[in-house]
């Protein structure tokens, strides 16, 4: 039976054990039977062979050392999450994946058939986190989140994993904070509690601990400002992109970005009452990865709320039951969401944030 066993068979083996000097453990088995339990044919996965193939077969190469690894520090990386929002005092609770109504760009939305309407795959929850807070103050969520966007890169998923907070009477200050504290504790943790699969990955731990709040916060307009001495070629009011956003983050490292123009953020940003061309609105951007997490202060007026709908050309009536959160009676509140995958590659040092999760789902990759 030992000759016939091949790559990826399972096999029981008794013996006896002997202490042994040389061994790795200082002991070693001395077998006297091999029982075959489950004989695997000629396994397709070699060391020669590319990234994509091993892709095509995800279900497999899930078994490497290399990936059982990541998907280790996953595990851990969602712990500390939890037990960071417990330690706040934040409710975790469960929202809907059907949705009727965007959240944010429409162009993104996943459509669907329920029963005799017609739906869509949730973008994010924070909509209905924030129906939560009137009641339970501070809520938390871990779920997937889908995004139809057709890009091509290697820092999106069609379907991602989304940490999503609101928060009821915190400022624009308590937010920035409560991100910072979230993604050092994290980083922190898995710095010291995941020395064995940093070491195996070849990542940095004592790197990795040295994420600390306070992290570096500058306006939109600084941004701009610095961009154009770097020769960026961008215009105000227009978003930053990847290149703008790592070359930011090569200058100052995790930094937050704040105050953005209207324009380029979603309906539901509160504006500033002594500019009301620019929201309450803060990105988090990280070296190499780019925007982490995109959170800000939620347009809390009803009358200011239905000017802003108007103005992004969406449809009242699809936001009736948002508005009724203004109608009866709402408090000043902030929220953040933020990507699991994109906070581990950047913590792992990956180059491809298909590696983050066990079957990756994008424009055009969806089996197995």
């Amino acid at each position: 039976d030992a000759k016939r066993v091949t790559i990826e068979s399972s096999a029981t083996l008794s013996g006896t054990v002997k202490k042994d000097e040389r061994a790795p453990g200082g002991f070693e088995v001395s077998v006297d039977q091999l029982k075959i339990v489950g004989l695997a044919e000629t396994f397709p996965i070699t060391k020669d062979q590319s990234e994509e193939f091993r892709r095509n077969v995800r279900h497999l190469w899930l078994r490497s050392r290399r990936m059982n690894t990541i998907m280790k520090v996953r595990s851990e990386t969602l712990r500390f999450v939890h037990e960071f929002f417990r330690k706040k005092s934040f409710i975790e609770v469960s929202p809907p994946m059907f949705i009727s109504s965007a959240c944010e760009g429409g162009a993104t939305l996943f459509g669907l058939k329920y029963f005799d309407k017609d739906l869509y795959l949730t973008q994010s929850a924070q909509l209905h986190l924030e129906a939560l807070i009137q009641s339970l103050e501070k809520v938390y969520c871990v779920a997937p989140s889908f995004r139809a966007e057709k890009s091509r890169t290697i820092r999106h998923l069609a379907e991602y994993w989304h940490v999503e907070a609101e928060e009821a009477f915190s400022t624009m200050d308590d937010l920035i904070c409560l991100e910072e504290d979230l993604v050092s504790h994290v980083c922190q943790n898995v710095a010291k509690q995941c020395r064995k699969e940093l070491k195996t990955l070849e990542v940095d731990a004592g790197k990795l601990a040295k994420v600390k709040a306070p992290f570096n916060r500058i306006t939109y307009d600084e941004a701009v400002e610095k961009l154009r001495k770097k020769s960026f070629k961008i215009k105000w009011g227009e978003d930053f992109g990847f290149n703008e956003e790592k070359a930011l983050a090569e200058e100052l490292g995790p930094l937050f970005v704040y105050a953005y123009p209207k324009k380029i953020k979603a309906f539901y940003c509160k504006t500033y009452r002594e500019n009301p061309e620019m929201v309450m609105s803060v990105d988090l951007i990280v070296p190499n990865i780019g925007e982490l997490s995109t959170g800000g202060a939620r347009e809390d007026n009803k009358e200011d709320l239905l000017k802003r709908l108007k103005e992004f050309g969406l449809r009242q009536k699809d936001y009736e039951w948002y508005i009724d959160l203004r109608r009866y009676g709402t408090v000043p509140h902030t929220g953040f969401g933020l990507g699991v995958e994109r906070l581990l590659a950047w913590m792992l040092d990956l180059e491809n944030i298909m590696d983050t999760i066990p079957f990756p789902r994008t424009v055009r990759r969806f089996y197995p």
